[in-house]
């Protein structure tokens, strides 16, 4: 429940938002109003949103392909040009016989697996991330499903190789030189590790690419979100992998994403 009923009390806190620089200040106003457990409560959240920290971090949630997911303060915001790479992980995992393996892979949050899982009749699910904040914001948002805290494969189970039918990853692709030209919201309160690509911005994409084969089960895929001048490079990598590749993009979200399979025989095909 509100903690304010006053539309001018509202209107008034919409204005303070404009005036810090937030675009859609009515609705962010809307959410914090509601949000709130208290008048004091109130002021400390919309001190944080005017200081700069993204709404996610100061409400403690992110709304993600119609999901309400955990977001912790200093963990990665899922971004709304994920959901492309979520339609195409749901149109191929539909496809398996059975119950479909999942990995989502550098996960943070877990919001990538829960609407995996949201989007399937049944699924077995497992995430890793190395960052230990954003693997207790997915374990609260993958009740259920297996959380490994380490540096990409490294924590999985061994039982695990060879069986995963989708591999989703939206592993860290700006290049370091670029990290401080992104929002002050991404750069000053989202961690460097979950930003930084390395000098092209490929050094972790290239080392989830590498290691896929090993854990895909015969005809599993690989989806790798990726950016349009990165794809190339990035779909030339799953080549060298063994892998088949594709590169699919979404204009309306912005969104790049490259699907590798695996050969029904263990290679590429």
């Amino acid at each position: 429940m509100s903690v304010f009923s006053s539309s001018i009390h509202t209107a008034a806190l919409a204005a303070r938002l404009r005036a810090a620089g937030c675009v859609f200040a009515e609705d962010e106003a809307d959410l914090l109003v509601s949000a709130a457990p208290s008048p004091a409560g109130l002021d400390a959240m919309v001190a944080r949103r005017i200081a700069g920290e993204p709404l996610e971090h100061v409400l403690g949630w992110a709304e993600f392909c119609g999901l309400r997911v955990r977001v912790a303060a200093g963990v990665f915001v899922p971004r709304p040009r994920t959901e492309f790479l979520i339609e195409a992980a749901l149109a191929l995992a539909r496809r398996v016989a059975g119950t479909p393996v999942v990995l989502d892979m550098c996960c943070g949050t877990g919001a990538m697996g829960a609407a995996v899982a949201a989007g399937l009749a049944r699924a077995e699910l497992h995430a890793a991330d190395l960052d230990p904040a954003a693997v207790r914001c997915a374990r609260h948002n993958l009740p259920g499903a297996a959380v490994y805290e380490g540096d990409l494969y490294d924590p999985l189970p061994a039982t695990l190789r060879g069986r995963v039918d989708l591999l989703i990853a939206s592993p860290p692709y700006v290049p370091s030189e670029s990290v401080g030209l992104l929002p002050p919201e991404a750069r000053l309160h989202e961690p460097l590790m979950a930003l930084d690509g390395g000098a092209d911005g490929l050094d972790v994409v290239r080392r989830v690419i590498a290691g896929a084969p090993e854990w895909l089960a015969p005809g599993g895929r690989l989806l790798v979100e990726t950016s349009e001048r990165q794809a190339a490079a990035t779909a030339e990598a799953v080549r060298a992998a063994g892998l088949t590749a594709r590169v699919t993009t979404s204009d309306d979200l912005d969104a790049t994403a490259v699907i590798g399979a695996r050969g029904l025989t263990g290679g590429g095909r």
